[in-house]
């Protein structure tokens, strides 16, 4: 075959790298720049070196790196980008691994925290190379096996998911083919665990007690552990667990799923975990030795929540033994505590300071006296949306005399004078939230009311919707202007554009 000089020229790398060109003409530059033994100059050479110093700066080209590259942020190290890139707010830093694959990686380096959806995501390694530094991982949604394309969503507090619409049986929960086997969810722990032995906060559903002795054993700083679906024989995987701090539990919730934990899980949770800091029960059956191992056991626990207890009658005499709590919760409960219980057998938590309820029914006022009595040291009261509190069940409240701040909302059977009524016996109260409670009157205010009005530092009013409309279009003139308008004695033909 004949040589063409013409046809190797175009297949020349030279011309078909730009990059190595570049570089080429970059050395040359250096060369050019290097300095030489300096040598007298004549006038010829004086006056060509002034007018190429008068041409346009633009015509002389730069074949500096930064103009040589194009893309500028390879000239910084992962290091100084990975600070800038950190320092963008959240919105902005999502987007980040659209520009490159370089940014892939570093945007996965930055990420923390992560909701798994899909398992294989996890069992292939992928979840690791993509996010090396995860420190809170949420498997929940990636346990369960339901149809992605499915219209029908199901929206829980604790979970959210999709339904087929061939599913008929209220325990369509409990089918296999719905959450992954124990099996698979422990093989996917001990994958998990093997990868980030960082790991501070995990979230899971269905794990057996040998799924959490490797996440135990190979993630020695995890401190806050999530269970769904959790019972007895899961509580023994957790004793291994030595700096857990958080600890959150669902055994029964209502329309999704039911497992048990009772005493025996409790107690056991109590003696492997003595430094948890915040409990969470969803729908645990315990009593009263449950609730006393744990105040015995864990003495650093400052924050208890109960949500939706299936606790038996007496459990709240075992308060009196969490003597550094601090922070005691009620969420929709149906009751607080059936038995009858007298004074002298409740006890108190002295350093309970801060009591909430939320969307509990509080019809029976025993129980709910029985509360106050344990936590009558309360500074602070907040009771939102719960069912069943008259003037007659909240007057209990009065007991508590050491009350800075409360806050009423969505209690719409009380009325004015019930809340008159405890707010005199509160003289320290110094904040008073009411919102959205529709039978407490502006008009009925007293002047014992209004005096304990004058003496707040902090107070915020809206117990209907007519007294929010009226303080926020004051002034303004809205609700006239429509009856000027709309007349009968207008002249539509009159109106632009008619």
């Amino acid at each position: 075959m004949a040589f063409s000089p013409e046809k190797e020229n175009q297949n020349s790398l030279w011309f078909k790298n730009k990059k190595a060109l570049n570089n080429v003409l970059f050395t040359m530059r250096l060369h050019s720049s290097t300095p030489k033994q300096k040598q007298p100059m004549n006038q010829t050479e004086r006056i060509a070196l002034s007018v190429v110093a008068s041409q346009p700066t633009s015509k002389i080209q730069d074949f500096t790196l930064t103009n040589l590259v194009s893309d500028k942020t390879s000239l910084l190290s992962d290091e100084i980008l990975l600070k800038i890139m950190s320092k963008l707010p959240k919105p902005q830093r999502n987007a980040n691994f659209l520009v490159s694959k370089r940014w892939l990686n570093l945007q996965g380096r930055l990420v923390r925290s992560i909701r798994v959806l899909d398992w294989d995501f996890l069992i292939s390694g992928r979840l690791f190379l993509r996010f090396p530094n995860l420190v809170h991982v949420d498997l929940v949604n990636g346990c369960l096996v339901f149809p992605r394309n499915s219209g029908i969503s199901c929206i829980n507090k604790i979970v959210s998911f999709h339904v087929g619409s061939e599913v008929e049986s209220k325990d369509w929960f409990f089918n296999e083919n719905f959450v992954l086997n124990a099996d698979e969810i422990d093989k996917g722990l001990r994958v998990l665990a093997g990868g980030y032995p960082n790991l501070r906060k995990l979230v899971v559903i269905n794990a057996s007690e040998m799924g959490l002795l490797s996440v135990a054993d190979e993630c020695p700083t995890l401190q806050e552990l999530e269970l769904h679906m959790c019972n007895d024989e899961v509580l023994r995987g957790i004793a291994a667990c030595q700096n857990l701090q958080i600890l959150k539990l669902s055994g029964i919730v209502d329309g999704v799923y039911g497992s048990l934990v009772s005493d025996v899980g409790l107690t056991i949770l109590a003696q492997g975990c003595k430094r948890l800091v915040k409990l969470e029960l969803n729908g645990c059956k315990g009593s009263y030795e449950g609730i006393k191992a744990i105040g015995q056991c864990c003495q650093m626990l400052e924050e208890l929540t109960l949500c939706n207890h299936k606790m038996e009658d007496g459990w709240l005499l075992a308060l009196s033994y969490c003597q550094n709590l601090k922070t005691l919760r009620f969420s929709s409960c149906k009751r607080i505590d059936g038995t009858s219980l007298l004074d002298k057998e409740l006890g108190s938590c002295p350093a309970v300071e801060s009591l909430h309820l939320e969307k509990c029914q509080l019809r029976d006022k025993r129980s709910f006296c029985a509360l106050f009595q344990v936590c009558r040291n309360v500074r602070e009261l907040v009771l939102h949306n719960c069912w069943g509190l008259t003037d007659d069940v909240f007057g209990t409240a009065s007991v508590l005399r050491r009350v800075r701040s409360l806050s009423l909302e969505g209690c719409s059977l009380l009325t004015t004078h019930g809340l008159e009524s405890v707010l005199i016996s509160c003289n320290k109260l110094q904040s008073l939230r009411v919102k959205s409670c529709n039978n407490i009157n502006e008009d009925e205010i007293g002047p014992a009311l209004s005096t304990v009005f004058s003496a707040l530092k902090d107070l915020k009013w809206e117990p209907d919707r007519k007294s929010r409309l009226s303080a926020t279009l004051a002034g303004t003139g809205m609700g006239k202007r429509g009856s000027k308008f709309l007349k009968r004695t207008c002249d539509w033909k009159s109106l632009p554009g008619s």
